[in-house]
């Protein structure tokens, strides 16, 4: 039987089922940065349980619940921070539980990260006139099989030749059997290129800070991983043309490698006489390891020195290297690169009197200037008010709770070293700042930028005095 339009299945049981599907889709497009949140939640949830589980512990018995809630939410949250010692503390079982849990959290922020911007480029993208229909333009099967599929590929390449290269120097580099090689080659590689900071070796990287054939090729990993999946996908098919790249390229390009080679000579110049941190290493390593220093902020969370030896200097340069964070629609975390550079072009042409934005030959619309400033002033408030909170429940120095704070918000997982001692309440302020930093910022800019409507109409002018 008909509905008078030709479409038999308007009517009856499978057309209940296609509403309530379409419905379903249009709820979840109206509202994605939501079901990111909850999914992530849901994530967190899982893995506190299993990594709370008897089996997880290192002696057999449960690690609490504390413990495993707070490092449910670092793997999951691709931070590294930890309250308990990762090689003593899990067992073969908990192990593989956190590098299935940063795993999951890696991809599951790129991809869903990816095709949120791919969400909002289909609706903002497109020409005025054709404001209208940008309110109905969403995702086809076809983009999401796409994004997907990108994301898991880079994924399994990269970490499987950093893994396949880690193994091969652990085992004839170290005198590991080929069996502890690949494991700890895999599980380092995975946590390297998700940002994850995890490793098995108590004092992280330390062990290897005199080794380029270890520190280069998780740099390179760290690096990669930072940029997001939009770039390496631009760069995948346009790398021969540089002007080609889109704004977006260019701008965490460029970003990246203004902060890695500032960020490097900063802190190789600040620790270069410090003998508890690179002043003890020849002068080739000490670059080395000021360069590691660089790249680690990123979100990368591994060292090879011990950041409580740190000077202040040091503690507060690597806090805005963290604070800024990497590119966007990858795991790296902070404002991300764009908000930060695109403030920097906002000074510059309000310094030179220019009306306008400018930037790489474009000009940035007014909207998007105005979304980075909120997410800059989202990250600076949640940082000032973690470390308010975390001030006042335990009686760390300003210098480290700052620190511990913004790697906490940023996802970087670089510590002091202070956090197991610190009370618990300190903990659980850390678990809710990792939640909010590893999706705070993706889901306020993507609520942001589908929030943008046009108005009929504009309220009269009048300025205020600014300074």
């Amino acid at each position: 039987m008909g509905n008078g339009s030709g479409h038999p299945e308007g009517h009856g049981v499978a057309g209940e089922v296609v509403r309530r599907r379409i419905r379903r889709r249009a709820k979840i497009l109206a509202s994605p940065a939501r079901v990111i949140v909850a999914l992530f939640a849901a994530g967190v949830s899982v893995f506190t349980v299993l990594l709370a589980l008897p089996i997880a512990g290192a002696d057999g018995s449960s690690v609490g619940f504390r413990i495993a809630l707070f490092t449910a939410t670092s793997a999951v949250c691709v931070t590294g921070l930890t309250i308990a010692d990762t090689a003593s503390t899990w067992s073969t079982f908990g192990e593989v539980t956190l590098v299935v849990g940063f795993q999951l959290g890696g991809l599951g922020i790129t991809a869903l990260a990816s095709l949120l911007a791919l969400l909002v480029s289909r609706r903002l993208g497109i020409s005025t006139s054709l404001v209208a229909q940008a309110e109905t333009k969403t995702l086809d099967l076809g983009d999401v099989r796409r994004v997907l599929i990108g994301v898991a590929l880079v994924n399994l390449v990269v970490e499987g030749l950093l893994a396949a290269g880690l193994t091969l120097r652990l085992w004839l580099g170290y005198g590991e059997s080929l069996a502890d090689a690949a494991y700890l080659g895999v599980f380092h590689a995975i946590a390297a290129f998700n940002h994850a900071g995890f490793a098995l070796w108590s004092d992280s990287l330390a062990g290897y800070a005199l080794d380029p054939a270890m520190l280069l090729p998780i740099a390179l990993a760290i690096i990669l991983g930072s940029l997001g999946f939009p770039v390496l996908f631009e760069l995948r098919h346009k790398w021969q043309n540089p002007r080609q790249w889109s704004i977006h390229a260019k701008i965490v390009l460029s970003g990246t490698a203004l902060l890695l080679i500032g960020g490097a000579v900063v802190l190789t110049a600040l620790e270069w006489t410090n003998p508890r941190t690179l002043g003890s290493f020849s002068t080739p390593a000490t670059i080395l390891n000021g360069f590691f220093a660089a790249v680690t902020p990123r979100s990368g969370g591994l060292s090879t020195f011990d950041f409580g030896d740190a000077n202040s200097t040091t503690l507060f340069a690597t806090d805005i290297l963290m604070f800024i964070g990497g590119g966007s629609a990858g795991v790296a975390g902070g404002i991300k690169i764009t908000t930060f550079l695109l403030l920097f072009f906002a000074i510059v042409s309000e310094a030179r009197g220019d009306p306008d934005v400018d930037a790489f030959g474009r000009r940035i619309p007014s909207a998007a200037i105005r979304q980075a400033i909120s997410v800059a002033l989202l990250g600076v408030a949640v940082v000032a008010a973690g470390t308010f909170a975390v001030l006042a429940v335990t009686d760390l120095t300003m210098d480290v709770a700052l620190f511990e704070v913004t790697s906490a918000f940023s996802t970087s997982g670089l510590s002091t070293g202070a956090l197991p001692f610190v009370s618990p309440q300190a903990h659980y302020i850390l678990v809710a700042l990792m939640f909010i930093g590893r999706l705070g910022t993706i889901t306020l800019a993507s609520a942001l930028a589908l929030r943008e409507r046009r108005r009929l109409y504009r309220l009269p002018e009048e300025r205020p005095i600014v300074g």
